[in-house]
């Protein structure tokens, strides 16, 4: 029996000689529900020294643009980026922090490689070419063009298609991705296409969703999905709930205008009502808490220029067990306190 045993182990060992060393382990994201900072940055990530603050900056979660998904960067190293990122250590020993990739599932942008130039970007009279664009955004954004979602077409492009905006996102080796414009299910050129169709707006995102999350997962059984906004599509379709892993709100106490500088005074300071009409402040939080009771975290970005704005915005948030973080609307560098 020892000899057999002996023959076995010195078996193993020289198996073990001859395989060389073990891969090493890749230190693995930190749990969302185990988040307790992160940062949003859309623009300015091409300045070396803003990217370095950003990783250097030491949150659980970070979030960004992806960069490859625009002609713009083509020679930007995004795969470097993501690396550098999810090389930063997490609060929670033994972890790193989490990388999610910003994308806006609801309407088409004209500085997306998938933009083609051919397409018409539809006006305050006419809709747009392909016509699963159905308007302009509302908010002021310069660019961007509210989408049927459902429309095949587009899901090709964001899931589906050869090198689609999900492909590029899983190949970079993001761990997840942050979506965007969710709320088209809400909007009036959007609501109208699909009556017309006879669909459910809320339903269809939903769905538009659990696709995006099912695909990616084929690739990445860990793949996160965390919308942006939208919070009372969880009334109007509760199994929302079973395709995000956690959500996150805009504005829940500040917001600030669309397309405007940093040194802005309309970046940020905008009050949000307060009260429990629907989209007021109180009301947002009670939706929100219906996420946080079945186990989602909450994460809110609030825009303020004033600090002491800033403040009260990220106390209110965690006196609800949300995530807070503060920045102004054009996302392009970390506030000065963070």
């Amino acid at each position: 029996m020892k000899q057999a045993a002996r023959s076995v182990m010195v078996c193993g060992l020289l198996c073990a000689v001859c395989a060389g060393p073990a891969p090493a382990q890749e230190t693995p994201p930190i749990p969302l529900h185990e988040v307790k900072s992160w940062g949003y940055q859309l623009q300015g990530l091409e300045y070396p020294e803003r990217l370095g603050r950003l990783a250097a900056a030491g949150f659980d979660m970070v979030v960004v643009e992806p960069m490859a998904t625009m002609d713009e960067y083509a020679g930007f190293d995004a795969r470097g980026m993501v690396d550098r990122l999810k090389s930063t250590l997490a609060s929670l020993p033994g972890y790193r922090s989490v990388v999610l990739a910003y994308v806006d599932i609801g309407q088409a942008e004209e500085w997306r490689s998938y933009f083609a130039d051919d397409w018409t970007p539809p006006t305050f009279f006419r809709g747009g070419t392909p016509d699963f664009m159905v308007g302009r955004d509302p908010d002021g954004w310069a660019g961007n063009y509210p989408v049927a979602y459902w429309d095949f077409r587009w899901k090709e492009i964001v899931i589906y298609g050869a090198g689609s905006v999900l492909d590029r996102i899983i190949e970079l080796g993001f761990d997840g991705i942050y979506l965007d414009w969710v709320e088209a299910y809400d909007n009036e050129l959007v609501a109208g296409r699909a009556e017309d169709l006879r669909l459910n707006t809320a339903e269809e995102m939903v769905r538009f969703i659990g696709e995006i999350r099912a695909y990616a997962r084929g690739k990445n059984p860990d793949f996160l999905v965390v919308p942006q906004n939208a919070p009372y599509l969880v009334v109007n379709a509760d199994e929302y709930l079973d395709v995000i892993d956690a959500v996150a709100v805009e504005d829940l106490s500040y917001s600030g205008d669309g397309d405007v500088e940093w040194e802005s005074r309309r970046s940020g300071d905008i009050e949000t009502e307060r009260g429990m009409c629907e989209w007021c402040r109180e009301d947002i939080a009670r939706v929100l808490t219906i996420y946080r009771e079945a186990g989602l975290p909450v994460f809110t970005v609030d825009y303020c220029v004033d600090s002491e704005n800033a403040r009260e915005a990220i106390r209110y948030s965690r006196s609800l067990g949300f995530v807070p973080f503060v920045s102004r609307t054009p996302l392009d560098r970390l506030p000065d306190e963070i």
